[in-house]
């Protein structure tokens, strides 16, 4: 796919799933310094969205600090913890939202995640606002029909820069 440098980008990154992908697959975190970098790959950058969340013992914040020195804008969620003792915590809709709210000002969406619940999101995006939609995660773990749909996709496998130990 083309990119032209003229082009709006914006960068949603759903942090907790691209450190669990990389945690799963590689025992290893994700360098989003790199994965940023390539995201916008030479275009005119709007804005860079981290969404993460936040545990009581807010032993994270160093990490919230770094992203937000790294470029991005830091969205934080505090984790729910149910009285049976499960947890949850997700940012898909949070993240559908400023897309579809930042579309009309942007050439270029780009998804850091792997989550296949994206794919309503990614038609919308494609279908009403001309946006292009592009895709960024760990192939072994980003849905096949994500991939397809997409309007462009970066597989973090390929190059272990976007790694760090």
């Amino acid at each position: 796919m083309i990119k032209h440098k003229e082009q709006r980008v914006g960068v949603l990154v759903d942090v907790s799933n691209m450190y669990h992908s990389a945690k799963n697959l590689y025992h290893k975190r994700v360098n989003f310094k790199e994965v940023l970098k390539e995201a916008v790959a030479g275009r005119k950058l709007i804005r860079a969205i981290a969404y993460v969340i936040r545990t009581e013992t807010e032993e994270e914040t160093p990490f919230f600090e770094a992203l937000s020195q790294q470029g991005f804008e830091v969205k934080m969620k505090d984790l729910q913890i149910f009285a049976g003792g499960a947890k949850k915590a997700d940012w898909d809709v949070g993240i559908a939202m400023d897309a579809i709210k930042l579309a009309n000002n942007l050439d270029v969406i780009v998804l850091v995640s792997g989550d296949g619940d994206y794919l309503p999101l990614m038609a919308y995006l494609q279908n009403t606002s001309g946006s292009l939609v592009e895709v960024v995660g760990f192939r072994q773990t980003t849905s096949s029909k994500l991939i397809e749909e997409a309007d462009d996709f970066m597989n973090l496998s390929e190059n272990k820069k976007f790694l760090l130990r």
